[in-house]
């Protein structure tokens, strides 16, 4: 049987958990459809997303449309959980964007669709509350083709829209409509479609080649069917079934290749065991198999798979094995953790598709004696998402945790109540800055000479390169004073030599993560054969952040693009509030009573703009941002507490360095 593995993706309520429940009931999964307000949804299963309303974990369910088996993921549509939705795209066959007919297409909407055609995973839209009043999927449409891409193809028409009886009528293969729109995106992104549309005129658009040419150019992620319909009611989303398995590529497993599969969930089971969500690309995975997954624990046999859990008809179902291009929970990985690969996938989880969170925070138990057990809690958190980058502050006692926003802040709060039993409360949320280097800088430590313990020669030097193009290293050393004979090649050298000086960047002068820049290795030198290892590990550090201290850094704040609808009447109170706020606005367009604004603010402001904002727009402001990039500190440079030994203090570094701490 075929495999979809399908995401269903959006802002948030935009009613995309609500169309999942749609799905699973025309699949017959569930006999009724659940509801968000209700809380009775079929993956809303946690407590505290029942209790708000909205996604936080990504979700797996499985049914079977027309001899298709579908693993559906439903995600988090709030952008605080958007690590949510990173870790799940590397697994995806094909995503459903959806898009509400009456807000439109919205922030998080821009966010998600320009990293789906980056990734080419194929798409297929649905405009969601056709049924609502102020529904307009006229100017949606519009608003997708201009927003999101231009290459999107209407699938049907919409019947009175803006009422509880609004339908949708899909399109046939011959429907003029359908043609001509399909033809003119076709020709678009397909030169030979276009000649051939030229040349051949009525014979191309005849007996089914628009719809075969749309299948192809779909699955290549180069067009975007649009369908239209209400999650609610029903109407359109028999069509949009129609169109997943119709137009989205399912795949049939390579059952006799080797085994390979990426991790892109972990949680806790009832006794805190680990519990990896899988999915397979290739071969077969058994119970009581030793496997070895990248960046576990397991030792060097691995460690054995205790019990694996497929999803099947909306239910979890022991298996004895799992099979290329099912989903499935696998219990016995204790050192298992999200992005960690079986064999080689050549899958893009694990990667960063999202801008990092650009908030942190101190946490701190109510109670003193919570501590330890907060740490341990915070811990098995940050397995389930990563990128809440637990640090611990040894010298002040503080653990430090980064956000993408207040939601998520209050979630993790509730979160440690309701499973961990401890009542916590945060300091001021304070943006997380970079450094980048201004200058060219070089250091050099020579073996044996002004008070170097180790029995190393280390010279780097510091350059800075292209914004977004993170840490390079190089090599500029002769091959004969590089101690191969602890490393087993050149590149496990460089490998190495990369890891200790991406981590020794992760505080830089100021103590922020510093990055965009390239570190050359420019003198090296051993006594063989007694240089180790530790010896060029240890004074990395040392000779780094030298060369860094002369190169100089800048620090560099995150800055939120954002979009602002607003009353007319009110720009005289938005512009002031924006100025105080060190927004910087562009040309504001108003339209007869409404307005619109669009611009730069630091993210350490927005939280306060969405507070201020109710009172200056009669509670009518409409705000979205994103991150867009960072950019420098106008004044006085904000220094973060270090968190690790400090190589810039020589002697002190030494001390620790050499008593083995």
């Amino acid at each position: 049987m075929r495999t979809l593995n399908l995401g269903i993706v959006a802002h948030v309520d935009a009613g995309k958990t609500s169309l999942t429940e749609r799905l699973l009931h025309l699949a017959g999964v569930i006999a009724r459809v659940g509801s968000v307000d209700a809380g009775d949804t079929q993956t809303d299963s946690l407590e505290l997303e029942r209790r708000r309303g909205i996604t936080i974990r990504s979700a797996v369910v499985s049914f079977v449309l027309d001899g298709v088996s579908v693993n559906l993921i439903d995600t988090p549509g709030h952008p605080d959980f958007v690590a949510e939705v990173e870790r799940v795209l590397g697994v995806l066959d094909g995503a459903v964007l959806v898009v509400s007919a009456v807000e439109g297409v919205q922030a998080q909407t821009r966010v998600l669709m320009r990293t789906l055609r980056r990734l080419g995973i194929p798409v297929l839209v649905f405009v969601n509350k056709v049924d609502r009043g102020g529904a307009d999927t006229g100017r949606v449409f519009g608003e997708i083709g201009e927003r999101l891409t231009p290459a999107v193809v209407a699938m049907g028409r919409v019947l009175g829209e803006g009422t509880g009886g609004a339908g949708f009528v899909a399109y046939g293969p011959e429907d003029e409509a359908f043609v001509a729109g399909a033809c003119e995106v076709l020709a678009d992104v397909d030169e030979e479609f276009l000649a051939a549309w030229v040349d051949g005129g009525a014979e191309v658009v005849t007996g089914g080649r628009v719809r075969r040419e749309l299948v192809c150019r779909v699955a290549e992620g180069r067009v975007y069917p649009v369908f239209f319909g209400s999650a609610i009611t029903g109407a359109g989303v028999a069509e949009l079934v129609d169109g997943i398995i119709g137009l989205l590529p399912a795949v049939e497993g390579e059952v006799d290749a080797p085994a390979a599969g990426t991790v892109f969930k972990v949680e806790r089971g009832p006794a805190g065991e680990k519990v990896a969500y899988l999915r397979m690309f290739a071969g077969e995975l058994r119970v009581r198999e030793r496997v070895r997954f990248g960046g576990g624990d397991g030792g060097g046999e691995g460690e054995k798979v205790t019990a694996i859990g497929v999803f099947e008809q909306g239910a979890v179902v022991t298996r004895p094995s799992v099979t290329a291009g099912r989903i499935a929970k696998v219990w016995g990985l204790s050192g298992v953790r999200i992005g960690d690969r079986l064999g080689e996938p050549g899958t893009g989880v694990g990667q960063q598709y999202f801008a990092p969170p650009t908030l942190e925070t101190v946490v701190v138990p109510v109670r003193v004696g919570d501590k330890g057990r907060l740490h341990v809690a915070l811990t098995q958190l940050a397995e389930q998402d990563p990128l809440i980058n637990l640090r611990q502050d040894d010298v002040r006692g503080e653990l430090y945790v980064s956000l993408y926003g207040e939601v998520q802040k209050e979630v993790v709060e509730a979160t440690l109540a309701l499973e961990y039993g401890i009542d916590v409360t945060f300091r001021e949320t304070t943006p997380i800055c970079v450094e980048r280097v201004l200058g060219s800088g070089s250091a050099v430590e020579v073996l044996g000479r002004n008070e170097n313990p180790f029995l190393s020669t280390v010279g780097l030097r510091v350059d800075p390169a292209p914004v977004g193009s993170g840490v390079r290293v190089e090599l500029d050393v002769k091959l004969e004073l590089i101690p191969l004979y602890v490393f087993k090649s050149v590149e496990e050298f460089r490998q190495a030599l990369r890891n200790t000086i991406v981590e020794t960047l992760q505080q830089g002068l100021h103590g922020w993560q510093v990055t965009d820049c390239v570190v050359t290795l420019t003198d090296s030198g051993y006594v063989s054969p007694e240089t180790g290892a530790g010896d060029v590990r240890k004074l990395t550090p040392l000779v780094l952040m030298s060369a860094l201290r002369q190169a100089g850094t800048v620090v560099c704040e995150p800055v939120h693009r954002f979009r602002l609808e607003f009353p007319a009447d009110t720009l005289g109170a938005v512009l002031p509030l924006l100025g105080r706020l060190r927004g910087v606005p562009g040309a504001p367009l108003v339209r007869g009573s409404s307005g619109v604004l669009e611009g730069d603010i630091p993210a350490a402001m927005v939280h306060e703009l969405q507070q201020h904002l109710p009172g200056v727009t009669h509670g009518e402001g409409v705000l979205e941002s994103a991150f867009d990039h960072h950019e420098p500190v106008r004044g006085a440079f904000p220094t973060r507490p270090r968190t690790d030994l400090n190589p810039l203090n020589r002697k002190e570094y030494l001390q620790h360095v050499l008593r083995g701490v």
